[in-house]
């Protein structure tokens, strides 16, 4: 009879690798117990109840084990199970579940503390949301999607990747969303792998993810709160041991303009944020190409008086503007490299040095135009919108692509240079998925999405590119 409960248990958990079954044999009789490897304290079993059953020295029945263990724990953690659906948020919530061959079943909260140890987030910080993130503990990360997500729909399959590191990787997804065709191609992906070591979980990215040029096609995030978001939307989540990160497959264009603190405003500010942001990635990119255009080929665009602005301020400097940019891009990129690695105190005192004193001495010494200064940081600024890093260095690489572009044949540079940015974004894919759906291919009802945040009540569908089987929220 246990043997068919475990079956049928597994059945209903797809198998997954963190539920625990262990069967107990105390005076001639079978007990088992159920419970979620990554939700609970292997100490609190053992010791706390375990060793207090051996102790007992009547006859072992459910009823005495019951009203024993009722007599050394508080009320609040010693539950009836009243049905299936019961048992298993019983176990999805760190409790342990005892199960006998006659009698009802009952719990037991043996629930880790998932939240000891766990810092906040350092790279996408949030004001209104959760403030945990994943940490270097694989059953940790684990147990922070279990925590969130208590249903036995939420599938987590186990693979050892690496010849030497022998790396556990887990594949999350929710089987009554996902597509089955999108976590089939992933494991098959996952599966060719052959590498002596996975050491972090971009070492996976680096190998599952197609040929795509720059814009990031596989997002990595350090919340449990989006991760967990991203799972119900459809999306599959990959961890590894060692790793304060999880991957998002497929990503979406539109998706590295959505902040995790979008989840938590009201959907007017959020609305207005996205349009901003949507702006910054235009500064970011073209103001430094149209800056050198107008200056150097179309000084038609500009109003006569601001022309004759920029003429005055770039009199006496010695290099083109081309070469001015290109220059105050680099000291940039090195000052922002250099403030990450350098300790937190010596970093912000290293970043004033550079904004203000050589700024204001590169314009003094007449290296540099001051207008010019103000461009590039316009732009640089602009940049730091974004939280993926993937994101930020696409930015960095189409922003000299545009103002190479805008250097050889001024606007109409940039109107080349846009065409080329735009066939790249059309022609990329995220695991078979048009990188920039829902505009391509369109998609009106999901399409304003893209800037505006819906409210809470009225989002209730999914988007059918990623589900197959579900695509209203509220039939989970």
């Amino acid at each position: 009879m246990l043997d068919k409960i475990i079956d049928n248990i597994k059945k209903d958990f797809h198998n997954s690798q963190d539920i625990i079954f262990r069967k107990i044999k105390l005076k001639n009789n079978n007990i088992l117990l159920v419970f979620n490897n990554t939700l609970t304290r292997s100490d609190n079993i053992n010791d706390f109840i375990l060793k207090k059953l051996t102790s007992l020295k009547r006859k072992i029945t459910r009823d005495n084990i019951y009203n024993h263990l009722e007599n050394i724990v508080p009320e609040n953690i010693l539950v009836d199970i009243k049905d299936k659906e019961d048992l298993y948020t019983k176990i999805n919530s760190g409790f342990t579940v005892f199960i006998f061959e006659k009698g009802k079943p009952f719990a037991v909260e043996t629930r880790e503390n998932l939240s000891r140890g766990i810092s906040e987030p350092m790279t996408e910080q949030s004001i209104s949301g959760p403030k945990d993130a994943f940490t270097e503990n694989y059953q940790t990360n684990i147990g922070l999607i279990r925590k969130r997500i208590k249903t036995n729909e939420l599938v987590i399959d186990e693979k050892t990747v690496g010849k030497q590191s022998k790396t556990k990787v887990a594949i999350l997804y929710m089987s009554n969303i996902v597509e089955s065709k999108l976590v089939k191609e992933i494991k098959n992906k996952i599966d060719k792998i052959d590498i002596d070591g996975i050491l972090d979980v971009t070492n996976i990215r680096e190998c599952i993810e197609e040929k795509h040029g720059i814009f990031p096609v596989i997002e990595a995030t350090e919340r449990p709160d989006k991760a967990s978001l991203f799972l119900l939307d459809g999306k599959v989540c990959i961890m590894t041991e060692n790793s304060p990160y999880a991957l998002v497959i497929p990503t979406f264009f539109s998706d590295l303009f959505h902040a995790n603190e979008d989840n938590y405003q009201n959907h007017i500010n959020v609305t207005f944020t996205r349009i901003i942001r949507y702006i910054s990635f235009l500064i970011a990119i073209l103001l430094p190409a149209f800056y050198i255009a107008i200056t150097t080929f179309n000084h038609e665009t500009i109003p006569v008086t601001l022309l004759t602005n920029f003429s005055a301020q770039r009199d006496g400097v010695p290099f083109p503007a081309i070469v001015e940019a290109l220059g105050l891009t680099l000291v940039f990129e090195i000052l922002k490299e250099s403030d990450i690695r350098m300790p937190h105190l010596a970093g912000s005192a290293i970043s004033i040095l550079g904004s203000i004193v050589l700024g204001d001495a590169a314009v003094t010494a007449g290296i540099v135009s001051p207008i010019t200064v103000i461009i590039v940081s316009l732009s640089a600024i602009a940049s730091l919108m974004f939280s993926s890093v993937g994101m930020v260095n696409a930015i960095r690489v189409w922003r000299i692509i545009f103002m190479l572009f805008a250097t050889t044949a001024g606007m109409i540079g940039i109107f080349l240079a846009g065409i080329l940015l735009t066939t790249s974004l059309t022609s990329k894919s995220s695991f078979g998925k048009p990188y920039l759906y829902p505009l391509i291919p369109l998609n009106k009802k999901f399409l304003k999405n893209v800037l505006f945040k819906s409210k809470i009540e009225k989002d209730n569908t999914r988007m059918p590119i990623l589900t197959d089987k579900n695509y209203t929220r509220s039939n989970l």
